[in-house]
């Protein structure tokens, strides 16, 4: 299994003369280092270990001006050196560095006592008490102390067999297995082009892979991969790679950036955390406070907003909405780091629940929901996350994201929840899921719209497909409203009938004095056949307008017993039919049919004519050529 050590510690304690002495490989690779003789960037190395473990190292700045780049080395390894100088004991950026590890979930790891050739024995023993002491509450404090000389070689047996058995001992937390690998290095390599270097946190990436460098969508595909300065076909997740990559320029791409493949990760301007203010952090932090945030390689300007208080007091923990100056990806668990404006220093750190986050209203349900998804497991952070989303639903690959579990998990747990009718699959091209408690809501909401439609207007049979999605359903997904539609009437909650939606128990019920004006209506209609009535003229005896009339016209053409032709023209359908079969019989002999052949033909005058030509046309019965008519296939 690939895994990835890292040193921590104070400016000038020696980590990187102890890796050149463990590794043989200098990490200090730039002039300015040199010179000054300390380390500004991070350097790289790796360790053969006895069972063919080839461990990589990542050696990072000491100076608290660096602190920086320290912790985007930090960000990938698993476990830590901790490195202190026997001659100066425990220093601001031993605890500082301490701190960051423990921030970012480093849980292994032992401390490497340097420089001893440079003290007496009694002062080796009480630098090792003072150590002891200092390492007793952290993640530390069973951790073996090596005392070394890089210079003479002290003790580097002795730590190659711990570093060993650390190594032997090591197992990965279980980890999503979306491709990310955070950059912390670009060049240029001749004949090749611009590669990018970083630890290749979770998944597997492949020569010839499409590649998605991340926040920005570049694209680009992997034409060459090295893992430790060795040429491979794939790398896995733990190791140190550099990616030799197809179409970019050195300058397009910056420390910080992810390398995915397309459609993994989903840039966002706000996160919610599960933010601890450090023990040692001097003074609450303030909401609105603005901090240094630094994920993976990535340090960027953002804002902390508590969503159930005013302030963070060292050594609490609260759920935290971060929001950033410019876009940032993450996963669910990543580990973050935060440092205060000014002056800098680490203050908190925690762990991202929600990487897709919304702006949330203070002191609200929404609040409690966040914070149990930080403890929560499998199934139960699926449904969190999808209760979050609310009508958006999320796709299958946001839920990777969203939940950290491995796809074929992810898979698994979506079916039982699909089975148990706690999430549903409301779009299958994007494969997109939405919770089951809410699917339940809009049934009932579109049931209780169409009830609520029934009471207004009784007369009529339904309400149309476009009235209730332009309605009820005007803030849904298309495929959401597709959706719960069918499922209403799947469970027998609506009856469609042709492009009307209904309860099943509702009918149309006339009233004595309506039912009375429908069937002296149709008698009129019917008695009039291919010349109906003038609509004023049957209702002038009834001593009615239109206006008064207009429901049961509505309900005599939603029955099918009446064809509105236009405005005030009215003709039965069987009237209809039989003015369409006149057509139709005249197109047996004849290709076109002028208007007065219609005349001829049906024995209408110009005032039915013209306007039933428009009808056919607009029917698609026919199809207007000049003045002239033909029948349409099929019409």
């Amino acid at each position: 299994m690939p895994i990835i050590m890292g040193t921590a510690g104070h400016i000038d304690h020696g980590k990187t003369s102890l890796v050149k002495a463990l590794t043989g490989i200098d990490c200090d690779r730039l002039q300015e280092e040199k010179k000054r003789g300390i380390t500004i960037e991070l350097g790289f190395a790796f360790l053969d270990l006895p069972g063919g473990i080839r461990l990589g190292v990542v050696d990072v700045p000491g100076h608290e001006r660096f602190v920086k780049n320290m912790v985007a080395g930090a960000a990938g390894i698993d476990f830590v050196v901790l490195v202190i100088a026997a001659d100066e004991g425990v220093m601001p950026q031993t605890r500082e560095h301490l701190e960051i590890c423990t921030l970012l979930g480093i849980r292994r790891g032992l401390v490497a006592l340097t420089k001893v050739d440079m003290v007496d024995e009694e002062w080796l023993e009480l630098v090792q008490e003072d150590v002891r002491a200092f390492l007793e509450p952290t993640f530390l404090g069973e951790a073996p102390v090596v005392p070394v000389s890089a210079h003479k070689g002290l003790g580097l047996e002795e730590l190659r067999q711990r570093i060993s058995a650390l190594a032997g001992e090591f197992q990965r937390d279980s980890r999503s297995d979306v491709f990310r690998l955070p950059i912390d290095r670009i060049f240029t390599m001749r004949g090749h082009g611009t590669v990018a270097t970083g630890t290749l946190v979770s998944g597997t990436l492949k020569v010839g892979d499409e590649l998605e460098i991340t926040p920005w969508s570049l694209k680009s595909k992997v034409r060459g991969l090295q893992v430790h300065g060795d040429s491979q076909e794939r790398a896995e997740v733990g190791q140190r790679t550099a990616v030799n990559l197809h179409g970019l320029e050195v300058e397009e791409l910056e420390r910080g950036m992810v390398l995915t493949h397309p459609g993994s990760l989903f840039p966002s301007t706000t996160w919610d955390v599960e933010l601890t203010c450090l023990p040692s952090t001097p003074k609450a932090l303030k909401h609105r406070t603005q901090i240094h945030f630094h994920h993976g390689t990535k340090e960027t300007l953002a804002r902390i907003y508590f969503l159930d208080r005013d302030k963070l007091e060292p050594g609490d923990t609260a759920m935290t909405q971060v929001r950033f100056e410019e876009p940032m990806v993450g996963m669910y668990g990543d580990r973050c780091v935060l440092r205060s404006f000014s002056p800098l220093r680490t203050v908190a750190g925690g762990k991202v629940v929600n990487p897709l986050g919304r702006k949330v209203k203070r002191f609200s349900a929404v609040v409690d929901k966040l914070a149990a998804l930080g403890e929560a497991l499998g199934d139960q952070r699926i449904l969190l996350q999808l209760e979050l989303a609310g009508l958006s639903g999320l796709t299958f690959a946001q839920l990777r994201a969203l939940t950290c579990l491995d796809t074929k998990e992810l898979e698994k747990l979506l079916q039982t929840l699909g089975g148990r009718q706690d999430a549903f699959l409301f779009e299958r091209d994007n494969r997109t899921y939405v919770h089951g408690r809410l699917v339940q809501e809009l049934c009932a909401g579109i049931v209780e719209f169409t009830a609520d439609f029934h009471r207004r207007e009784p007369m009529k049979q339904g309400i149309s497909r476009s009235a209730l999605a332009s309605g009820w359903g005007r803030k849904l997904h298309p495929k959401l409203f597709h959706f719960v539609l069918e499922r209403t009437q799947k469970q027998g909650e609506l009856t469609a009938d042709g492009d009307l939606f209904r309860l099943p128990t509702h009918k149309v019920s006339l009233a004595s004095d309506q039912a009375k004006l429908r069937s002296a209506i149709l008698d009129a209609f019917r008695k009039g056949g291919v010349t109906p009535p003038n609509v004023k003229d049957v209702l002038a005896p009834l001593d009615l307008e239109m206006k008064d009339a207009a429901p049961v016209f509505r309900l005599l053409q939603e029955q099918g017993e009446l064809v509105k032709v236009k405005e005030d023209m009215f003709f039965t359908t069987e009237a209809m039919n039989q003015l369409k079969g006149m057509i139709r019989d005249f197109f047996r002999d004849k290709e076109e049919m002028e208007p007065s052949d219609f005349k001829t033909v049906t024995g209408l005058t110009r005032k039915f004519s013209i306007p039933l030509l428009e009808y056919l046309d607009k029917e698609k019965m026919t199809v207007r050529v000049g003045d002239k008519r033909r029948l349409r296939s099929g019409g």
